[in-house]
């Protein structure tokens, strides 16, 4: 499928087998700038279709294809607003709103005075639904080290749901463990636990794994009932995740249960959703 704006198919060289002679030099760490006739003929390669949309969107489309398919890379140099206008026929102010669209998606990044550049990528994760694990133990298994931030943990009464979920009465105590999760340095979830204090006396216990505390306190976990949901981030959550407000993820809630069906914890999560698949296999039953 040919790449067309305004009834004009751009003219477009033959894609360059070597990226470098694309480039010219300028951008930080001494990463050039593609070439407009090679950023042209990437676009022109991909089929990222789309045309019933606004030309700024099919632009958006066809540029966020080129960078799933890998024609632009990480860190790559765009050209100037001026020259991709003039290579894809179109206006700077169709240019200019389509750049700003995958900025705030997270795509593409700006730097004052230095340029545009496609964002690094974050590694995606798939966690299966069919497995109870800790985080702790589903970044190890990929070869990930986590980390946490502790936003506060302390004891008080519970919530009207967390003592629903937990099986408690109003004026029980539980411990409420609020954290920003991260693998390998990379924010990836927030997470608010609350364990019954009869059984997690001092949530200062706590360091990395819940699961392996409550393992030692003879109350591991063994099932667990999940609920997600799509939710947006406001800006505290963004923030701490490092993306933008308003940002697509992943809620939720887990009860999890030890062996004689007793519920051990409540935990309310936050996935980013530009990172986490969450797979589940089915059976025809």
């Amino acid at each position: 499928m040919e790449l067309v704006f305004n009834g004009t198919v751009p003219r477009v060289e033959p894609l360059m087998q070597d990226r470098e002679e694309a480039r010219v030099n300028g951008g930080p760490g001494s990463i050039g700038t593609l070439d407009a006739v090679f950023f042209a003929a990437a676009l022109r390669s991909d089929n990222a279709g789309g045309g019933s949309l606004p030309l700024y969107r099919r632009l958006q489309a066809h540029i966020a294809s080129a960078i799933d398919r890998g024609r632009l890379q990480p860190r790559d140099a765009l050209p100037g607003e001026r020259d991709i206008a003039r290579s894809m026929a179109v206006s700077r102010v169709t240019v200019r709103k389509a750049l700003s669209g995958l900025v705030e998606a997270g795509l593409l990044d700006q730097l004052q005075g230095s340029g545009t550049y496609v964002s690094r990528r974050s590694p995606r994760v798939e966690q299966a639904l069919s497995r109870l694990t800790s985080f702790t133990d589903d970044m190890r298994l990929r070869g990930l080290a986590t980390t946490s931030r502790w936003l506060h943990r302390e004891v008080s009464l519970p919530t009207a749901r967390q003592a629903l979920h937990l099986a408690l009465s109003p004026t029980d105590r539980v411990c409420h463990l609020r954290r920003l999760r991260l693998a390998n340095g990379l924010p990836m979830a927030i997470e608010l636990a609350s364990v019954p204090h009869s059984i997690l006396g001092d949530p200062e216990t706590v360091d990395e794994s819940l699961y392996a505390v409550l393992e030692t306190l003879g109350a591991k976990p063994v099932r667990a009932l999940q609920r997600l949901a799509a939710a947006n981030l406001d800006d505290e959550a963004a923030d701490l995740l490092a993306v933008a407000p308003g940002s697509a993820a992943l809620s939720i809630e887990r009860v999890a249960y030890r062996a004689g069906g007793q519920p051990v914890e409540f935990t309310h999560s936050f996935f980013r959703g530009d990172i986490y698949d969450f797979v589940a296999e089915l059976t025809l039953g």
